[in-house]
């Protein structure tokens, strides 16, 4: 692939600009590790593989993972190493147990057609049903990290993390490489061209930005009946990157059937702030930074937002993840990142954690527009964003994505015609 990319590199439409140039030396790049105790720490496998860090237990499990193309690729470290050890599928390593289990019955049907199910079992690894859960087992002592399958087949082969013998630390490797520009020895012309570049595309977007009353705003997205034509409410902002849904819904709570909305609005985002639920009131906006609900795949952080009322999230990025169980909660997710610079401009003093704005936002979903009012008396202005299509339309129509469909139901969004 590498060498496609070489041979036919990509090249940007004519007359387009770049914001930003980075560059990353691919030569220096290894699987990420994350951990212990927090999605947000993130280290290179070359880093850790040097500190001999010894594992007791390898899990390739998940309702996000273990289909049959993760336990392929886990089982292709096994036999990998197979060729030297005279054909045979070697065993994980002595104190460590390997547990697998398939994302459904049908993706360890695929495995086992494939072979893979069985090169793991052979290798020692215990079986699961197909199910989500063991890792709410892990006790709270425990380094846990998370890695791809191949890191996790490689690390129960060899007793200490580490990676298939693709990702060997080179004896000159010094860490990732990376930065702004091209990577290539500055001079004065390749610094002017930046410079240029990043103008031309700050005019760029000037320019192509909505303003209000443009004719070339109109209505382009058709209006299902039932389905809001407008969502308005007052901006809480929650300035944090990286949210995961540890902070939005804790995972002690996670598998506590008796849970209550009641008690969920309560618990909403105590992890991130203990104030938020006091700050929050129903049909409020919430605006956060950038990969808002990264982490695990529980649906309750979506829920929980509902449960505290509130109308819309907007970020700069998502999780896909989170939009997903968002939609499926009839909760919608919206990308603008302007408007998370803009509020990180306006309140840079006296940051807090969760903050009332006094602005408001409307989305104008059949025009795809946003408008933001910056306070009584401040600056109105308007972004295009991406259109909300019918079909993510009918979902949340329809209660959800674990609605029958037997009744239209939009018990969540006012302003509907």
């Amino acid at each position: 692939m590498v060498d496609e990319l070489f041979s036919n590199p990509l090249r940007s439409d004519p007359g387009a600009h770049y914001a930003k140039k980075l560059y990353l030396d691919l030569s220096t790049l290894s699987p990420c590790i994350s951990g212990p105790y927090s999605v947000k720490i993130s280290t290179p496998l070359h880093d850790l593989a040097t500190k001999n860090i010894k594992i007791d237990k390898g899990y390739i499990v998940s309702c996000t993972n273990s289909r049959s193309s993760d336990l392929k690729a886990a089982a292709k470290v096994f036999q990998a190493a197979a060729e030297s050890n005279g054909g045979r599928i070697p065993k994980i390593a002595d104190g460590v147990k390997l547990y697998i289990a398939a994302a459904s019955a049908r993706e360890q049907a695929i495995a086992e057609d494939e072979g893979n199910w069985q090169t793991l079992v052979e290798a020692g690894a215990t079986v699961l049903p197909p199910s989500c859960g063991p890792c709410i087992g892990l006790r709270e002592v425990a380094h846990a990290y998370l890695s791809s399958p191949e890191v996790v087949a490689a690390s129960a082969l060899n007793g200490v993390l580490s990676g298939p013998s693709v990702y060997e630390v080179s004896e000159t490797y010094t860490g990732v490489e990376y930065g702004y520009g091209t990577g290539k020895p500055a001079t004065i012309e390749n610094e002017l061209g930046n410079a240029r570049e990043q103008l031309e595309s700050l005019i760029d977007r000037v320019q192509t930005t909505a303003r209000i009353g443009d004719d070339a705003a109109q209505a382009v997205t058709k209006i299902l009946l039932g389905f809001p034509a407008k969502i308005s409410g007052e901006i809480v902002f929650a300035d944090a990157d990286n949210l995961d849904t540890d902070s939005i819904y804790a995972g002690k709570f996670t598998y506590q059937d008796d849970m209550t909305t009641a008690d969920m609005a309560k618990v909403c985002m105590e992890n991130y702030d203990p104030e938020f639920r006091s700050i929050t009131k129903p049909n409020d906006i919430l605006v956060s930074g950038f990969n808002f609900g990264c982490g695990s795949s529980r649906e309750q952080s979506a829920t929980a937002l509902l449960a505290r009322e509130i109308l819309l999230v907007v970020a700069g990025s998502f999780s896909n993840i989170f939009v997903r169980n968002g939609v499926n909660n009839t909760l919608p997710c919206l990308e603008v990142p302007r408007l998370v610079e803009r509020l990180r401009t306006i309140f840079s003093e006296n940051k807090v954690s969760t903050r009332r704005t006094g602005w408001t936002l409307t989305w104008d979903i059949a025009r795809s527009i946003i408008e933001v009012q910056e306070g009584e008396n401040g600056e109105r202005w308007e972004e295009k964003v991406g259109e909300f299509p019918e079909n993510l339309q009918e979902i949340i129509a329809r209660g959800g994505g674990w609605h029958d469909g037997s009744s239209m139901s939009l018990r969540r969004l006012p302003n509907r015609p």
